[in-house]
């Protein structure tokens, strides 16, 4: 069985050196470039505190995509860039697994659209670690039972977007099963603006960005007389690398853009 050859993008951040940790121990990945502003024609092995790969990092996206033979660019950068990574990679042949967040729905559709034109496997998931999906699964079913919800999600202080997109896509699935309603009293009102949070369709998510944390999130119902609330804690970053290599295994297969982990978890 061949190696899937793999690109990373942003192999210095806290993610992608995770990602080339994760390749490292794989024997049926092969990492073949990286993609990152600096260190442009430099091998990943001369940068202190990366894996001893002998792939060479590009700083020109269109050059890496035409000049490296690759299968799957891994993507776990910021919005603006994981956007235009993932556009290229499909446009060049190439299939993206992106953990980045952040995108709006006309960026998906664009990109929804593009890699089925494409015929390329793509996916999107706005949070790799197993867990993390299983709570939003479950978060879903409860809803039905539990219409009165609201989400807290907790970030380290250097995430740009808020809320995250677990948090969105959490919510989002809820409301496939909720009927839509406003929740709190009817006259309630803020004294200080942003108190009770976003407003998603009648629910309310709060974000938390503190140092120390990595990413947390609890979905909390009420009943009168009962709550329930559905929690999950990544304490590393390696919370998400089995997820990581699942999609890259997975999205070689497809010829549509999957968006959601659970999507390829059945």
């Amino acid at each position: 069985m061949s190696k899937i050859k793999v690109i990373v993008a942003g192999p210095r951040g806290k993610m992608g050196s995770e990602a080339l940790r994760m390749i490292e121990k794989e024997d049926n990945l092969e990492l073949v470039a990286c993609l990152d502003r600096k260190h442009d024609g430099v091998k990943v092995a001369d940068i202190d505190g990366l894996p001893a790969f002998d792939a060479l990092i590009y700083s020109d996206v269109e050059t890496c995509f035409q000049t490296v033979e690759a299968d799957v660019l891994i993507d776990l950068t910021t919005p603006e860039v994981g956007y235009l990574h993932t556009k290229l990679a499909i446009e060049h042949g190439i299939r993206p697994v992106v953990g980045t967040t952040g995108f709006s729905n006309e960026q998906l559709q664009e990109l929804t659209n593009l890699a089925e034109e494409k015929g390329i496997g793509t996916i999107i998931a706005p949070n790799f670690a197993i867990g993390a999906v299983l709570m939003m699964q479950f978060s879903k079913w409860a809803a039905k039972y539990f219409p009165d919800v609201e989400i807290i999600e907790r970030h380290h202080d250097q995430k740009l977007d808020a809320p995250s997109g677990t948090a969105v896509k959490t919510a989002q699935l809820i409301q496939e099963v909720r009927e839509q309603k406003t929740q709190g009293h009817p006259d309630e009102k803020e004294t200080l603006p942003g108190a009770r949070g976003a407003d998603f369709d009648g629910m309310r998510i709060h974000s938390v960005r503190l140092p120390g944390l990595v990413a947390h999130q609890e979905v909390v119902f009420g009943l009168p007389g009962q709550n329930l609330t559905i929690k999950h804690d990544s304490f590393h970053r390696e919370s998400f690398m089995s997820g990581v290599k699942l999609a890259v295994e997975e999205v070689v297969k497809l010829d549509i853009l999957v968006y959601g982990l659970e999507n390829i978890m059945e």
